[in-house]
């Protein structure tokens, strides 16, 4: 009985030490619920729950983002951003017009520059993809920086891996990040025939046993490629085959990527030499190979973009606070698709409020999803945003991956993060975002193409459906600050 009683002393003790610190470090308040009423009504589990999933490195700074050792240089650096952006604005004012706020925002947040004279050019699924990626690797002339979560060892894995390494071959420098969870299929095979061919790969966030829970929440989603400092590819879309729909029997992957000629791509290049420093033994600095002082130009094209990251490692969740910004700037229509919706209530407000005020959203997620917890937790939130008149629609054709936003067709965002909590505070994730009617006019079309292949959910129907239906979708929102 002595050991009894001394053992619940113990727990209630290391009990009331978790809930304390979960009060102290975790800056949302729906977050800080959810992980105390795990911690207290699923006992033990729910703690090393929390010690696991649910420590805020953000105030910890996974790693320093610093480049430069000398602060003297790295004032240099942010003053010249600083003016270049400037510059940038007052040049081409009119296509950031009613907008400004947006730039400004992640200018001073992140020091991601606003850019101009850049070539963009939107690619549909892998199909469209792969074979641009390709011929820009085969066009390398001095290195090629490769950072992906998913990186797969089949057909389209093993073509790009061959253009590597014959561009190693012929003196070209490639450096390869790959997440170490969602990539872990290379591990034994693909990665050690890169090392051997001359390719620098490492993995970032090297699970380890002792450390697999905690590493494991932390990814690398980001999905990067530049070449040469002046050509870079961003997007939703991974190195696997299964984005490029030969099968007709397969599940259908719809998708959207980026590819980008000039200074829109050099941020880019600040962020994996960033990863690249904190995962790889090889310190890099900035020099002109890696940020030439003027890009080539890609014929008459002049389109302004600026780059938002965040992660663990990030003062601040930059994009959320970029779609929360552009969500606020928007006067006519709101574009969103997204496979993975668990928006958090500021994001929710903000669509809530938008759609008030008479601003036409609409919403496009997966008719058939890749998890049925998830997909519980997102339509929990569906009810609230129908009553304020926010169209939702559900994919029909095959699985929607793509996570893009246009507003009002003057801005478009295409990226890597997802509308969830994970990508909003957990994952390392990266979105390009474009300051052009043009761009957006074509995104906004996509989009609507899109919906042909949806269905719209009718909010009378919806809100009639079962009970049990509602109280399970609840109570996995209860998680979605976990997922």
């Amino acid at each position: 009985m002595d050991w009894l009683l001394i053992s619940e002393i113990v727990y209630v003790v290391l009990l009331v030490f978790v809930c304390l610190r979960i009060i102290y470090d975790t800056r949302s308040t729906t977050k800080t619920l959810a992980y105390l009423l795990f911690a207290i009504f699923v006992p033990f589990f729910g703690m090393l729950f929390y010690f696991f999933f649910g420590i805020n490195y953000r105030h910890r700074k996974m790693y320093s983002k610093k480049l430069y050792e000398n602060d003297d240089l790295a004032n240099k650096f942010r003053h010249e951003i600083l003016q270049y952006s400037e510059r940038t604005l007052k040049e081409n004012g009119h296509a950031v017009i009613g907008n400004k706020e947006l730039a400004f925002m992640i200018l001073k947040d992140s020091m991601s520059p606003l850019t101009a004279k850049n070539s963009l050019k939107l690619l549909i699924n892998g199909e469209q993809k792969f074979p641009e990626v390709l011929t820009a690797i085969k066009d390398a002339k001095q290195h090629i920086h490769i950072e992906y979560y998913i990186y797969e060892d089949d057909e389209i894995g093993q073509a790009i891996e061959q253009a590597l390494i014959e561009k190693a071959k012929e003196g070209v420098t490639v450096r390869f990040i790959y997440d170490d969870f969602g990539s872990r299929s290379i591990r034994k095979k693909l990665v050690p025939r890169l090392i051997e061919n001359g390719i620098t790969a490492v993995p970032f966030l090297k699970v380890h046993f002792m450390l697999f829970a905690n590493r494991l929440n932390y990814r690398n989603h980001r999905k990067i490629i530049v070449i040469d400092g002046v050509t870079a590819f961003v997007g939703g879309i991974n190195v696997s085959d299964r984005y490029i729909n030969r099968e007709p029997n397969q599940l259908y992957w719809r998708d959207t990527h980026l590819r980008i000629d000039g200074p829109g791509a050099q941020y880019l290049q600040y962020l994996f030499l960033c990863d690249w420093n904190f995962c790889a033994e090889e310190l890099l600095k900035p020099n002109k190979e890696f940020f030439p002082p003027k890009p080539p130009q890609v014929g008459d094209d002049n389109k302004i973009v600026q780059i938002a990251a965040s992660g663990p490692d990030s003062e601040s969740p930059t994009i959320l606070f970029s779609i929360l910004q552009a969500i606020n700037l928007a006067t006519d229509e709101i574009l969103i698709t997204s496979p993975y919706f668990i928006p958090g209530e500021s994001l929710l407000d903000a669509l809530v409020i938008a759609s008030l005020s008479g601003i036409s959203v609409k919403l496009l997620v997966p008719g058939v999803s890749d998890s049925v917890l998830v997909n519980s937790a997102a339509r929990s939130y569906y009810d609230d945003l129908l009553k304020a008149g926010v169209e939702i629609y559900q994919y029909q054709k095959g699985f929607v991956h793509a996570k893009t936003m246009v507003t009002d067709k003057k801005i478009a965002m295409v990226g890597t993060a997802n509308m969830d909590f994970r990508s909003f505070d957990l994952n390392f994730e990266v979105n390009a975002i474009v300051y052009d009617s043009a761009i957006a006019t074509e995104l906004t079309d996509i989009f609507y193409e899109d919906l042909k292949d949806s269905l719209r959910i009718d909010p009378v129907l919806w809100g009639a459906r079962p009970v049990y239906r509602k109280l399970l979708e609840k109570a996995a929102r209860l998680l979605s600050p976990l997922l």
